[in-house]
């Protein structure tokens, strides 16, 4: 089997089919791949220290996934699968992947249900997840889907890292299916993650480019009085 090309120059940017982009830290690695036909990211985390992996949707693609964390003596162990939100195309991979690993899968209860396998647990607003020795928040952002969330890394060495599913995007929050919905996940977006974090946390979107808060926060009022 052929591993897939990683590329050590993040940009935040990678393109569907192609090579993936890794960003290392000190305590972590952030390896971004896009997968499937609507260009789903799925991040794979490793936890240096432990060589223990977490990835972030399961979302296509599950041999390019597995290619991904590797198929030597060396690879890391993917102990978790968590699934950002119910929507199918960030999950048609994870009973593969999670099976071809022996994986825990993790969701939120709200969203659980359309899953094609049962959590193996549950997470909500300010509980934790592991991978090795680093530690993820989860915030729940209600209105892309009830049980949207994001995890956050604080990194000790640096600056903020946000994975946010389908909640927020470069440009604006994530779809949602009435006003009250919008509002709701503005609110939450707006009073969880920008109202809490710094300009330069760094978040990646579970489809497209990365941004930073800094970048995107000038136009908070502008998406509120657009509407979407």
């Amino acid at each position: 089997m052929c591993a897939v090309n990683i590329v050590e120059t993040y940009t935040g940017h990678v393109d569907p089919g192609g090579d993936a982009a890794r960003r290392t830290l000190d305590a972590l690695t952030i390896t971004k791949l896009s997968v499937g036909p609507m260009d789903n990211n799925a991040y794979l985390l490793v936890c240096r220290a432990e060589n223990e992996a977490l990835l972030i949707d399961a979302a296509n693609d599950p041999e390019r996934i597995s290619d991904l964390v590797g198929h030597g003596p060396d690879r890391p162990a993917l102990r978790t699968v968590v699934t950002t939100h119910q929507h199918q195309d960030h999950w048609q991979a994870l009973g593969a992947v999670a099976g071809a690993n022996g994986s825990n899968t993790a969701a939120h209860p709200l969203d659980a249900g359309p899953l094609p396998i049962p959590p193996d647990f549950l997470v909500e607003h300010g509980d934790t997840v592991k991978v090795g020795q680093v530690v993820l928040e989860v915030i729940h952002l209600r209105g892309h889907t009830p049980g949207s969330i994001a995890l956050l890394y604080r990194d000790p060495a640096g600056h903020p890292h946000l994975f946010t599913g389908d909640s927020l995007f470069p440009g604006g929050v994530g779809k949602t299916g009435s006003p009250s919905d919008f509002t709701s996940l503005l609110d939450d977006v707006s009073s969880r993650i920008f109202d809490q974090l710094p300009d330069e946390t760094w978040f990646y979107p579970g489809h497209g480019d990365d941004s930073t808060l800094g970048a995107e926060r000038p136009k908070l009022e502008e998406w509120r009085e657009r509407g979407w």
